[in-house]
C-alpha cells in the first residue's frame, strides 16, 4: 500500500572575476550563526587583490570494495554510502550497489541484476556479510538484500525525519517500468517506485509509482532536508531544446538532446507537491548545457541550508568520459556548477572509460578524524572482471577555498545578519601567509578596534580557530548588519560562522 510510509586538499584553480559589492541599501543575508562555506556566489560581494576562488580535489585514498563475486561483476553501480548507528549506538557505515556483469563478447548480461550491500565500522574497510535472505546460484550466502523490480538503480537512505515510521526508518527510490523493458521505454512507461525497511536489510516495495516525469535510468536520490523540513528528490531526464525556444522533456523525442536533473519536494515522502509536478533545476552560472548524471545531491555537512551535490558530466564527444563536478544550491531548485572536475580520469587510475568515475551518493566523517570528510568513486567500469569503488578524502568544509596568492588579496562579504560575538574560522597558511579579518560597518568603514590592522594574524592550520583583535575576541557584531573583510596572504579559507549570544554596544 502507499500508505505504508507515513586532510590536503589538491587545488585546482577556478578564477571567478571581481563581484561588485551589493548596494549600501541592500537588505542584509541573516546567516545567524550558521557556518557559511564558499561553494556559491551567496555571501560574496567582491574578490580583490592575489586572491581567488578554488575548486578542491578530494585526495585518493585505498580501494573500499571489489566486486568479485559471482552475483556481482564488471558492471556494478549507483554506489550509496551513509552513516548509521547500530542497535548498541556504535557506528556503522552502510553501502549499498548494483550488482551486475556485463559479457562484451556475447553483448548481453550474464545474470540477472541485484542490489548488494556491504558495511563498515570506519568507513575505510569493508565487509560484504552473508545475510542468508536472497538465493543467487542455488545458495543464499551472499549480501544480496533485494532482487524485484528496481534493481538496476536502488538508492537508499537513513530517514532523520522526526516524524518517521519505525517500519520505514530507511526508504528507497528506484526506476520501475510499468511494461517491464529493460531500458528507454517511451515516457509514462518509466517511473520512480518507493521502497521501505526496518532495519536498511529487508525492503518492501509501494503498490504503484511515486513519480513518472522523467527517465530515472541512473541513481535518483532522495532525502530528508532537516533545514527546509521536506523530503527532497533528484532524478534524471532528457531535455531537448526546440530551434522556437520549446523545451520537451522526456519521452523518445527529446533523444539527442541533454541529459538534465529534475526535482521535486514532499511533506510526507508519498505526494511531490511544492511544485504542482517535477520542475527542471536550473543554474546561475555561464556554464551552459551539459549531460549530466547521477547527480548526488545531499545536505552539505556543517553547513545543512546548503545542498551540494556531484553530477557526472558525460562528454560525448569526447568518447563518452564522464568526471564529476561539484554543485551548490541554496534552495534546492538553483545551483551554481563549478565547472573543473572534482575527480579527474587520471586520479589515480581506470576512470577514463563510460561510467568509470562516477562518485557514490553520500559523504560520511570518518571515524576518529575530525578533519575529514570520505567520499567515494567508481573506477574499472566494464574494463575487467570487476568494478571497483574508491576512497577519497576532503577536508572538512574544504569543497571550496578562498585562496590567497604570494601577494595577498581579499574577499569582502555582502551586509550580514550574524548571531553571535564571536568568529571562528577554517583556513591553512603557508609558511609566511596569514589570514587577517575585518569587520566593517555596512558601508563598509572598520569598526573601532575590528579592523585588519587590530587583527591578531591567524597562521598555521585550523579547523575552528577563534580570531581575535588585540587579544579580544568578542564583538557587537550582532547589533547591525556588518561586511566581513577576509584579508588572505598565502593562505586558504575554507569557512567561517559567527557564535555565541547575542551582543548589543
Amino acid at each position: 500500500m502507499l500508505d505504508m510510509f507515513s586532510c590536503k586538499i589538491l587545488p585546482i584553480v577556478c578564477v571567478i572575476g571581481s563581484v561588485s559589492v551589493v548596494s549600501l541599501a541592500a537588505e542584509p543575508i541573516d546567516i545567524g550563526s550558521h557556518r557559511e562555506l564558499f561553494v556559491d556566489d551567496h555571501v560574496i560581494g567582491k574578490i580583490e587583490g592575489d586572491a581567488r576562488l578554488d575548486l578542491q580535489q578530494p585526495v585518493p585514498r585505498d580501494v573500499a570494495v571489489v566486486t568479485s563475486k559471482p552475483w556481482e561483476g564488471n558492471t556494478c553501480a549507483y554506489y550509496t554510502v551513509f552513516a548509521d548507528t547500530d542497535a548498541s549506538g556504535k557506528a556503522l557505515f552502510r553501502m549499498y550497489y548494483r550488482g551486475s556483469n556485463y559479457n562484451r563478447k556475447r553483448r548481453d548480461q550474464t545474470h540477472r541484476q541485484v542490489v548488494c550491500y556491504a558495511e563498515s565500522r570506519d568507513a575505510i574497510h569493508w565487509t560484504k556479510p552473508k545475510l542468508g535472505l536472497i538465493e543467487f546460484g542455488g545458495s543464499k550466502q551472499n549480501n544480496i538484500v533485494w532482487d524485484g523490480a528496481g534493481s538496476h538503480c536502488f538508492t537508499p537512505f537513513k530517514d532523520t525525519s522526526p516524524n518517521c515510521r519505525p517500519d520505514a526508518r530507511y526508504k528507497a527510490l528506484s526506476q520501475v517500468h510499468r511494461t517491464g523493458r529493460p531500458h528507454y521505454a517511451a515516457q509514462g512507461e518509466m517511473t520512480v517506485f518507493a521502497y521501505k525497511s526496518p532495519d536498511g536489510i529487508r525492503w518492501t516495495i509501494s503498490d504503484g509509482p511515486l513519480i513518472t516525469k522523467g527517465d530515472f535510468d541512473s541513481q535518483n536520490a532522495a532525502f530528508w532536508d532537516p533545514y527546509a523540513g521536506v523530503y527532497r528528490e533528484y532524478h534524471r531526464v532528457r531535455v531537448l531544446r526546440k530551434p522556437g525556444g520549446e523545451i520537451v522533456v522526456g519521452g523518445r523525442p527529446a533523444y539527442g538532446g541533454f541529459r538534465s536533473i529534475m526535482t521535486g519536494t514532499s511533506k510526507n515522502f508519498l505526494n511531490w507537491t511544492r511544485w504542482s509536478e517535477p520542475q527542471l533545476i536550473e543554474y546561475t552560472d555561464d556554464i551552459g548545457e551539459q549531460h549530466l548524471y547521477t547527480n548526488a545531491v545531499m545536505s552539505c555537512p556543517r553547513a545543512p541550508q546548503i545542498l551540494i551535490g556531484f553530477p557526472t558530466r558525460l562528454l560525448p564527444d569526447q568518447g563518452s568520459r564522464v568526471e564529476p563536478i561539484l554543485m551548490a544550491s541554496r534552495d534546492g531548485r538553483k545551483f551554481k556548477r563549478w565547472d573543473k572536475p572534482v575527480i579527474p580520469e587520471d586520479a589515480p587510475k581506470d576512470r577514463k572509460g563510460n561510467r568509470s568515475n562516477y562518485m557514490a551518493w553520500g559523504l560520511v566523517p570518518t571515524p576518529g578524524n575530525d578533519r575529514e570528510y570520505s567520499v567515494y568513486a567508481s573506477e574499472s567500469y566494464l574494463s575487467g572482471t570487476d568494478t571497483r569503488l574508491r576512497r577519497f578524502t576532503y577536508r572538512v568544509d574544504g569543497f571550496v577555498a578562498l585562496r590567497g596568492g604570494k601577494r595577498g588579496g581579499h574577499l569582502i562579504t555582502r551586509p550580514l545578519s550574524v548571531a553571535g560575538g564571536k568568529l571562528q574560522i577554517n583556513y591553512v597558511a603557508r609558511p609566511g601567509g596569514h589570514v587577517r579579518v575585518e569587520i566593517q560597518h555596512a558601508d563598509g568603514r572598520p569598526l573601532t578596534n575590528f579592523s585588519a590592522k587590530d587583527c591578531d594574524p591567524l597562521e598555521g592550520d585550523e579547523i575552528a580557530k577563534f580570531v581575535t583583535w588585540n587579544t579580544d575576541g568578542i564583538g557587537p557584531f550582532s547589533a547591525k548588519p556588518i561586511r566581513v573583510r577576509f584579508e588572505v596572504k598565502d593562505a586558504d579559507l575554507y569557512s567561517f560562522r559567527f557564535v555565541g549570544g547575542r551582543l548589543s554596544r
